[in-house]
């Protein structure tokens, strides 16, 4: 049992898990971001083009109602939100690797030629073949 509760304490000290950890707080807090950009600009733009409210359908089974337009406008604000993220997302990428590119570098210098007898790849400073042993100039 003691090498269980150490093994689970090296397991919770390991950086990924710690690195997860953070990337679910700050994703809880763009979430916050993202529903109020849905939901106070995204939505009643949209809603000026379509005006179209599904919250109020329900069927009635046995005398329960079931609220399949809750759930078909859960699904299109999902839509919505995956849309907004993604684009989002990917100006952000856009933008860095603009940021972030680097001017061509030049090629690095040969490290090796060719034995010009038996066409081997050799050492650049040799000056002699290891595989003829031909002595080159």
């Amino acid at each position: 049992m003691k090498s269980f509760l150490d093994e689970f304490k090296k397991f919770i000290a390991q950086g990924n898990v710690m690195d997860m950890a953070v990337g679910v707080i700050v994703g809880g807090a763009f979430k916050a971001i993202v529903d109020s950009l849905v939901g106070d600009i995204i939505s009643p733009i949209l809603g000026i083009f379509g005006g179209m409210d599904f919250s109020d359908i329900a069927l009635t089974i046995n005398g329960s109602p079931i609220g399949i337009g809750k759930f078909i406008t859960a699904i299109i604000n999902f839509l919505i939100m995956a849309f907004v993220l993604f684009s989002v997302i990917k100006a952000i990428n856009g933008a860095k690797d603009k940021l972030s590119k680097k001017p061509d570098e030049a090629p690095a210098a040969p490290t090796t030629k060719m034995c010009p007898y038996c066409k081997s790849e050799i050492a650049i400073d040799a000056t002699r073949c290891p595989h003829c042993t031909s002595e080159l100039k």
